[in-house]
Order: structure tokens, then C-alpha cells, then sequence
């Protein structure tokens, strides 16, 4: 099938890679002419493990990278997978969607194919509808187009794992032949398709990341208590976990959430709400637990050196998790923010995010192996689950003092104090 995949971002790229390695044409188009050049030259401009085999395998193939528009003509589907970033009151910019929508709608005028377009975004409820469709047939001057909404739930670091072997499949189409289209690209997988309006598969994605999310947060406020009464929170979430109603996942407590989505959803979940006039209590606790946890990570630093001002403290790890070079939304920038209103020193290490941590934090010092930044420094914080930082023992003798607290709970070392236990 000829695909078009608009958007060559994260989702936009995985979903342009592996529907390329299930043997579809695909055209991505992004408006990025560095990153385009980067992607045809069979290299990804973001890290997940696998993805460059991929496109090396396919690129100039089946696959093709370009910023122009015209050739989406020759599609029967297109995805829309552009950014929905947070705007600062929480509300989701939706600017880079008007503008592909647009931009689609230009590029089929006067075509007489049928088009199905499928919001592959993370968008609020109704945008699709409201917003989506109302651009491209604004600009298309057609009235055969379908549309839908096809959301992604990919994990950074086993995306394509995630893709292929998704755990559900949502279609969200109010009409049969766009929704029998979009059923035949899925019918390789071995999963569940749930079928729902188009507004109801955009709250499913937004209610699935709030889900998970105020596990997370739940999980960190029972180890803030635990740690308080002396017990071992992992022991009791291991008990909790085993409720087949609750299950493990997303139970270990920690420095909390980070990433692209988790915190950008839930907030713009609260805005939709309060839109509606309604007051989203438990979702702002998420929040509020989710931002209280770099503090208090910073706090046990303070009860082990007193003042900071002028110390030397190694954080380790950058990105939001392992396997990933993202540090959108990484608490360990918080952190790391926290400890330079302090006064202290960082000295940082993560093996892929260093690079983009210093896009984030201006002047931010980062050491090209954990024993470099570990040297001389009066504290260490682990704040990424990179399997390295579990073996380190004799790295920590370099330091000046053994004080070393941990957000991930992944070290073996005897001294190191955790933020939940």
C-alpha cells in the first residue's frame, strides 16, 4: 500500500521504518531538509535500538525521505504524526497540525483518488473532528477524503517491539470505508483491534497515559511514606503488584515521570477538563507528586552535606530512561536545575543524552564516562536505570566523600541511600 507519513519525529519515523519492513511504499515527509538528508542517508536522527538497520535496509527502496509535499498524491493513506508540544499553561499547541493539515490539503487539490487521512498525534479530544478535518477539506476543496484516528503507544526504547507487537490496536472512524482501509494495514498483527468513534480512540490515549502515570505518581507517594516509616517500599508494591486487578507494572517507586508524553498529556488532560468546567483533582495530585520528587532528592543531598553552595555533586544519567537519548521531560534536569539554584557543581554523564542535556541546560558539564565525573566529586546521584551504573563499586572510592543517592533504585553498593527507601 502507498503510505504517507507526515512528521519525521519519533513516532513518524518508527512508523515509516516498520511499515516499510512489512513491505508497504512509503513516502515521509518532513519539513526538516537536515534531518530528511540525515534519514536518506539511512540513519536515524534520534537513537532507538534497531531503528538504523531499518532504514538502511529500506531507504531508496521502499522508503524516501523528502520536504515536499506533492508526491503524497500518489497515497491512500496518509498519517499525520507531527509534535503536539506543551504550551506553558498546559494547553497543547496544535500549530504543526493545522499546518500539515493544511499543507495536505493543498497538496490533493483536484485529485480524484480517495484519500483516508489518520491522526497518528497525540491530540485533545476533538481535534481530529473539529480542527483536522475542517483544514483539509478548507483547502482540498474535496469531499471524499476519510478520517481517523489511529493512536501510537510506543515505549521509547522498545518501539519497534512495541509496533509489532502491539497489545491493541485502536481505530477510532466514524465511517465504514475509511475504518475497513485502516483495519487492512493492521490485519498482520496479532492483536486486539478496538474500533470507537474518533473522539473516544483520542481520549483513549489520553487516559492511557494518565493511567499509567498515576501509578507511577501513587507509587512514589507510598515510598515517600515507606521511607518515612522505615520499610521497604519495594517489598510492599511487590505485594500490591501481585493483585491481578493492579498488576507490576509501573510500580516502581522513584525520582517519578518523565519523557515527551507523560507529562505534556496529563497536563493537557487537566486543561481539557477544566475547559469543560471541570475540576480534575486526582490528575493535578499526579502532577504535583511528579514535581515534588527532584526536591526531595535534593533535600537528602542537603541532609548529607548541609550547604551545597560550591560542592562538587555527579549526576548520573541524563535521559528520562534507558535506551533512549530523549531528555524531555527529565527529572534529571530538574534535578540538575535544582542543584545549580543551590550553587552547586554538576558534573554530568549519561552514554547518549549528554549531547541533548546540554541543549537544555546552557554551560552544563558533561564527562565522557562515569568514573570522570565521579572523580573528586562530594556526592553522586544516579538518576537514570542505565545498566551500567549498577555495576559501579570501586568508581564511587574516586569520589571525595561516599554520599550517593539514588532516583532508580538499580545500584548494589551498600552506601547508596534511595529517594523512596
Amino acid at each position: 500500500m502507498m503510505m504517507a507519513i507526515i512528521g519525521g519525529g519519533y513516532v513518524g519515523l518508527i512508523l515509516s521504518a516498520c511499515f516499510a519492513k512489512m513491505g508497504h511504499f512509503i513516502m515521509l515527509i518532513d519539513s526538516d531538509s537536515d534531518k530528511v538528508d540525515v534519514i536518506n542517508s539511512g540513519r536515524s536522527p534520534t537513537y532507538e535500538p534497531g531503528l538504523d538497520e531499518i532504514l538502511s535496509d529500506h531507504i531508496g527502496r521502499n522508503l524516501i525521505a523528502t520536504t515536499c509535499y506533492d508526491r503524497i498524491r500518489e497515497s491512500d493513506v496518509i498519517f499525520i504524526c507531527v509534535g503536539t508540544p506543551p504550551m506553558p499553561n498546559g494547553d497543547t499547541d496544535l500549530t504543526m497540525v493545522v499546518s500539515a493539515s493544511r499543507s495536505i490539503g493543498e497538496a490533493i487539490k483536484g485529485s480524484q483518488r480517495y484519500y483516508a487521512i489518520v491522526v497518528k498525534s497525540t491530540v485533545p479530544p476533538g481535534t481530529t473532528e473539529n480542527l483536522v478535518k475542517r483544514e483539509v477539506l478548507k483547502y482540498s476543496d474535496k469531499s471524499d477524503i476519510g478520517f481517523a484516528m489511529n493512536p501510537e503507544f510506543l515505549r521509547e526504547g522498545h518501539a519497534i517491539e512495541d509496533f509489532m507487537h502491539p497489545d491493541r490496536t485502536v481505530i477510532g472512524c466514524n465511517e465504514t470505508r475509511t475504518g475497513e482501509l485502516i483495519e487492512l494495514i493492521y490485519k498482520e498483527f496479532n492483536s486486539p483491534i478496538i474500533k470507537t468513534s474518533i473522539i473516544e480512540a483520542e481520549m483513549i490515549k489520553y487516559a492511557s497515559n494518565a493511567m499509567l502515570a498515576t501509578k507511577i505518581s501513587f507509587s512514589n507517594e507510598i515510598g515517600n511514606i515507606c521511607k518515612r516509616l522505615g520499610i521497604d517500599t519495594y517489598s510492599v508494591m511487590k505485594g500490591v503488584g501481585m493483585d491481578h486487578r493492579i498488576n507490576p507494572h509501573f510500580l516502581d517507586a522513584g525520582i517519578g515521570f518523565g519523557g515527551s508524553c507523560f507529562p505534556k498529556d496529563v497536563a493537557s488532560l487537566i486543561r481539557v477538563a477544566e475547559n469543560l468546567g471541570y475540576d480534575p483533582s486526582l490528575l493535578k495530585s499526579v502532577m504535583k507528586v511528579n514535581e515534588q520528587q527532584p526536591k526531595i532528592i535534593v533535600e537528602l543531598l542537603h541532609n548529607k552535606l548541609g550547604d551545597i553552595h560550591g560542592k562538587s555533586i555527579a549526576v548520573l544519567g541524563l535521559a528520562f530512561k534507558k535506551d533512549t537519548d530523549d531528555t524531555r521531560g527529565s527529572r534529571a534536569i530538574s534535578v540538575i536545575r535544582e542543584l545549580e539554584r543551590a550553587g552547586a557543581i554538576v558534573k554530568a554523564y549519561d552514554p547518549l543524552a549528554c549531547r541533548n542535556a546540554c541543549k537544555e541546560i546552557s554551560g552544563l558539564k558533561c564527562y565522557s564516562d562515569a568514573q570522570a565525573a565521579l572523580k573528586d566529586a562530594d556526592a553522586c546521584i544516579i538518576m537514570t536505570e542505565w545498566p551500567e551504573f549498577s555495576k559501579l563499586g570501586a568508581e564511587f572510592n574516586l569520589m571525595k566523600s561516599k554520599v550517593i543517592i539514588e532516583g532508580r533504585r538499580i545500584s548494589s553498593c551498600s552506601d547508596v541511600e534511595g529517594i523512596c527507601w
